[in-house]
């Protein structure tokens, strides 16, 4: 494994832990973050924030994560499976009252000086939709 791959498994890792403070570690004070159907949000503190917003809603699991890095270890992919519970309504979203889901995901990644430098997220909000029993 190489070291972009570490940064990439260790920030997955600590996400399944629930350890905000060491996946904020893994990244760049200017981290650029791509929200999944949303806008661009940029620092380590609009990320800390973000991940409040998503844990006071959704407890959530990735499994089957593969990693892919190219070769200079400045970008890199990763496919996953998320298995959550939609714990409390996210704002703009339909009530939440418990419900499972299990969703494939990605997200893209670059890599500064050993740390993330831009996380792009992406699921299928539809599917997400469907599963939580919307509309």
């Amino acid at each position: 494994m190489n070291a972009a791959e570490a940064v990439i498994r260790a920030y997955y890792a600590a996400f399944n832990a629930g350890d905000r403070t060491a996946m904020l570690a893994l990244l760049t004070e200017d981290v650029a973050h791509d929200v999944n159907q949303g806008g661009r949000e940029v620092g380590r503190d609009a990320f800390a924030a973000f991940m409040a917003r998503m844990d006071a809603s959704y407890r959530e699991r990735l499994e089957d994560i593969v990693v892919m890095v190219d070769s200079s270890g400045t970008r890199a992919a990763a496919e996953y499976v998320v298995h959550g519970t939609y714990l409390s309504t996210d704002e703009g979203l339909p009530p939440a009252t418990g419900q499972t889901y299990a969703l494939p995901g990605g997200a893209f990644f670059t890599l500064r000086e050993g740390r993330i430098a831009r996380v792009t997220n992406f699921y299928n909000l539809q599917d997400w939709l469907a599963q939580v029993g919307a509309g």
